[in-house]
């Protein structure tokens, strides 16, 4: 393969990734008509076709899974080897590029992001905010936040926050028709605000635990919503009880639009942590990211 034709390569590669010649483009800063025709080029140069398209989407064939396989880790490989020549410079530069859930952002990497980013500022930060449990490996992140319960034990796992608790809150005006729930299973009397989980399709249970007892609660109600501040607003409407970690609500609480109940069946678990390959060598703007997220008693 000719060295002009590395960029092509390149393009293959995101798209073969993304899956998407739209997210590709875009990623590349190209427009989707000259990444489908480098495509087509590439493929006539090879003699064999490297992707299925459909009016929707796009995958590697056999063969472009072959190639995705054979030189991802090299070019992999050498964008890394390029960043650390970066940091020969003066100033740490780099790129970054982390997924985390909604909550995790507002309350973990944005706090931090702000003043980092001023202080260091060749470094560009990439955040994708997904609830799903994404694998970051497969979809080139450099890191991802989550629980850490949720954290495979062959990563990297650095806290990022205190140990954290969940609530479960309602409107005064709701109490005032029906009787708080003194344990968990008195929630079946009780309208309530689901979510779904978006990995595996299933509603969230109801997680709560006393004393060395765990339980796990199902409820129902005519509300599904995955959005945090929409399950807010609904449980402040009136529309039933909401599940949610205690520092979202704070304020709420403390002027009295919402009120807890079932606080004593919510004990303290580990908060979140900030994972990443053990294997990987990283760049020194990674480093100081990493420093600047570590949650210190």
């Amino acid at each position: 393969m000719l060295k002009e034709n590395f960029n092509d390569l390149i393009a293959f590669l995101v798209v073969a990734r993304e899956r998407s010649f739209t997210r590709a483009a875009a990623r590349l800063g190209l427009s989707q008509s000259a990444l489908s025709h480098s495509m087509r080029a590439l493929e006539e140069r090879m003699g064999i076709r490297l992707l299925t398209r459909t009016t929707r989407s796009v995958s590697p064939t056999e063969a472009g899974e072959r190639l995705l396989e054979r030189i991802g880790p090299h070019f992999s490989e050498i964008e890394l080897e390029l960043s650390l020549l970066k940091e020969l410079r003066d100033r740490p530069a780099g790129n970054i590029r982390i997924t985390a859930g909604e909550h995790a952002v507002d309350t973990v990497l944005w706090p931090v992001l702000q003043g980092f980013m001023t202080q260091w500022p060749d470094i560009h930060v990439e955040v994708t905010v997904d609830n799903t449990l994404m694998d970051i490996v497969s979809h080139r992140f450099d890191a991802g936040i989550r629980l850490g319960e949720q954290v495979a034990k062959d990563m990297v796992a650095v806290p990022v926050s205190p140990p954290m608790r969940m609530a479960v809150v309602g409107s005064p005006d709701w109490f005032a028709h029906h009787a708080p729930p003194q344990i968990p299973a008195d929630l079946q009397h009780h309208r309530c605000v689901n979510m779904r989980l978006p990995t595996l399709g299933g509603m969230l249970p109801w997680e709560f635990s006393a004393d060395g007892k765990e339980l796990r609660v199902r409820v129902e109600g005519q509300l599904t919503i995955n959005d945090l501040r929409h399950r807010i607003a609904a449980a402040r409407a009136g529309l039933g009880l909401i599940y949610l970690p205690e520092n979202c609500v704070e304020q709420e609480l403390k002027e009295g639009s919402l009120v807890r109940v079932l606080e004593s069946w919510c004990e303290p678990f580990p908060g979140y942590y900030l994972y990443y390959p053990s294997r990987r060598q990283h760049t020194r703007a990674f480093s100081l990211l990493v420093e600047a997220l570590r949650y210190r008693e």
